[in-house]
């Protein structure tokens, strides 16, 4: 999917700077949660910025005072049967397709609340920095819901028994938590998170955009397959890296003692 222009988003602000995109999710009042507008806003910004060649590492953040608190609620009201709220929750759980098929990196960078979908959103990016202050759980229990959607990035990143309790319970859990059971990068102080996050984005747009685009890609795409196949497949994958520009001017370079720096690259 192409999508031309963040121009036209209502719930989401998207900024660029440096071959770094800012994609801020814009609904403070109702604490960022996802309705109807932020999930698409949200799926097309982030295929917006992959169509966008100079950009090479994405951050989302929410404004205000959480970081996402799941779905908006007050939709549920709006559908009646199995098929609309279907459609309904696909639209929700499209953006976490889209961060697993997109090549260009993104990191969540939390302060406040992450629940539900938030908590959805954030194991689903591929990166993840949160404030000292940051909470994060599967809440859908307390309001006679399960976050099903949330559970697959969920545990992918913990292990089947944490994930299970976070599910379960619906209990929030502190970042310091959320790091030792795998949720999280990095855990700062407050109003680091940004910054904690832009130093990772940097650090990863200084690098040859191709090699990190296919190598993430890969790296998902080897994730389910048997070990055997996994390596098979990474044989082809670092061929097709070998064989690319950035790989014949970066080998070459490094091998000059004068490294390419990031606007050196041939795919810039």
């Amino acid at each position: 999917m192409a999508v031309e222009s963040t121009d036209t988003l209502d719930a989401v602000d998207v900024t660029i700077d440096d071959h770094i995109a800012r994609l801020t999710l814009d609904r403070p009042a109702a604490l960022n949660t996802f309705s109807t507008t932020l999930a698409s806003d949200l799926d097309d910004a982030l295929w917006a910025l992959e169509g966008t060649q100079a950009v090479r590492a994405i951050i989302i953040k929410g404004a205000g005072d959480a970081f996402s608190a799941g779905i908006d609620l007050t939709e549920h009201a709006a559908f009646e049967t199995r098929d609309e709220y279907r459609t309904w929750v696909e639209q929700m759980e499209e953006p976490f397709l889209t961060l697993r098929e997109m090549g260009t990196p993104v990191i969540a960078a939390v302060d406040g609340d992450a629940a539900a979908n938030g908590l959805g959103l954030v194991v689903a990016c591929d990166l993840a920095v949160a404030t000292e202050e940051s909470r994060f759980g599967a809440t859908a229990p307390k309001v006679g819901l399960f976050c099903m959607g949330p559970a697959v990035p969920l545990l992918d990143v913990t292990t089947k028994q944490r994930a299970m309790e976070l599910l379960l319970t619906g209990e929030l859990i502190d970042a310091d938590t959320a790091r030792e059971w795998g949720l999280l990068n990095r855990v700062v102080p407050a109003g680091d998170h940004v910054e904690t996050a832009l130093e990772l984005a940097e650090t990863i747009a200084a690098k040859s955009p191709a090699a990190v685009q296919r190598g993430k890609q890969a790296v998902y795409a080897m994730l389910d397959e048997p070990y055997e196949a996994a390596l098979e497949y990474s044989n082809e994958q670092f061929a097709a890296v070998c064989a690319t520009d950035d790989a014949a001017a970066g080998i070459a370079a490094f091998l000059d003692g004068d490294p390419l720096d990031a606007d050196a690259w041939p795919s810039e």
